[in-house]
């Protein structure tokens, strides 16, 4: 039986040790009895049994590591172009007489978008003809004369200086017959380009320019801008290191075995939802960025729909498959100074803080590269009071917390 201090609150009346030493009395013989009952009620009282029970190790949930199969995935900000963005600006100055689209219209491939004013084109295509019929009928007038000529200077009536001299007429009668038709050529491809015709079948953009503005060559501003969309282009940049995990990550002698074995990728919409096709990256640039230290890498996904229009945004999710991992609950971890620590437990229930090194996460769970292996135990929860060498009670969960 343990006995502890009497409290300091225990009051005694004073007088009960107003008594001679050398005379006992019954009064003595009662004070000692009544001290030794107060001495065994306390000693015996319920606060004892609650310091027992305080002594008794913790009940905490305790789970075995196990390897299973797992997939990481990394996400990009990506930015969506058609495989077609095609700028249409007039290759003519002139008036904008007629718009025959509508802005986010689809149009085939050859229909026409635009018409310029032809009239002053037409008018330069006539004139060009014009020259070209006088060019021809001063090279018959030179020929003429050369004919003529030619059996004069045969029979030594005209000098042969005379006759060269015609020739050259000739040639030179030639030449602008050649630059006539030239000059008709040019005017014909002018008037056709007063009609600006659809180069791909796609979605109509923005139309600035109105029936009635004056148009250019130099204009700063397309007239619109022609989508072809029927698949999109989604492309996302890596930086250094990313990189450098992706060539080592992925199985191939070079890059382009690489990117044939990466498994399809998925696009994550700007409202957080899932677009329903997966894509398959295609090209990676030739280059780093020397200003922003990435490289660029593209995304290739079908859109029959038309759902997805050039200028949209989102993000790629990269997923790499894992065999053989070793997953630890997010929850079942702590920090301290930037380490990551679990806490394990021994055969003897004894625990320990353990430090872990984590290469992703998948879901709520860390993947864990080193650190922990296959039966090791760690405290599911509860853990934040425990230090190192104290001994719980564990308790199994019904499931492993890492691999529901």
């Amino acid at each position: 039986m343990t006995f502890k201090m009497l409290p300091t609150n225990l009051q005694i009346p004073s007088n009960l040790f107003d008594f001679q030493l050398t005379k006992p009395t019954n009064l003595m013989r009662n004070l000692f009895l009544s001290l030794s009952a107060i001495i065994l009620l306390y000693a015996c009282s319920p606060a004892h049994s609650t310091d027992q029970a305080a002594t008794s190790p913790p009940q905490l949930p305790v789970f075995s590591i196990q390897r299973s199969s797992a997939e990481t995935s990394l996400e990009y900000p990506a930015t969506i172009e058609g495989t077609v963005d095609i700028e249409l600006r007039p290759q003519v100055s002139g008036t904008l007489e007629r718009v025959l689209v509508d802005e986010g219209e689809y149009v085939e491939k050859g229909k026409t978008i635009f018409e310029i004013n032809d009239l002053p084109f037409r008018e330069a295509l006539n004139h060009a003809i014009a020259n070209q019929h006088a060019a021809e009928a001063a090279l018959i007038h030179s020929e003429l004369e050369v004919a003529k000529y030619t059996p004069l200077v045969e029979k030594k009536v005209v000098s042969d200086f005379q006759l060269k001299t015609l020739e050259a007429s000739r040639q030179m009668a030639l030449s602008n017959l050649e630059q006539a038709k030239a000059q008709v050529e040019s005017a014909r491809i002018n008037l056709s380009y007063t009609k600006i015709h659809a180069p791909t079948s796609g979605y109509i953009g923005r139309l600035p320019k109105k029936q009635g503005s004056l148009i250019g060559p130099s204009d700063q501003s397309p007239l619109t801008t022609l989508s072809d969309v029927h698949e999109v282009h989604v492309y996302f940049a890596l930086g250094e290191t990313d990189f450098i995990g992706f060539t080592a990550q992925y199985e191939g002698e070079t890059l382009a075995e690489k990117i044939k074995n990466l498994p399809p990728v998925t696009l994550v919409l700007a409202d957080q939802s899932k677009y329903s096709a997966l894509g398959k990256v295609d090209v990676v640039d030739g280059q780093f960025n020397k200003n922003t230290g990435t490289i660029t890498f593209r995304a290739t996904f079908p859109n029959e729909k038309g759902l997805l229009r050039s200028g949209n945004t989102g993000r790629i999710v990269i997923t790499h498959p894992h065999a053989e991992a070793i997953l630890v609950p997010q929850q079942s971890t702590f920090e301290i100074q930037d380490k990551v620590f679990v806490v394990t437990v021994d055969e003897q229930n004894s625990v320990v803080r353990q430090p872990i090194q984590i290469s992703g996460t998948t879901g709520n769970n860390y993947l864990v590269s080193s650190g922990l292996k296959s039966g090791d135990r760690i405290v599911y929860k509860g853990f934040e009071t425990l230090q190192d060498g104290a001994v719980i009670s564990p308790e199994n969960p019904e499931i492993n917390p890492a691999n529901p």
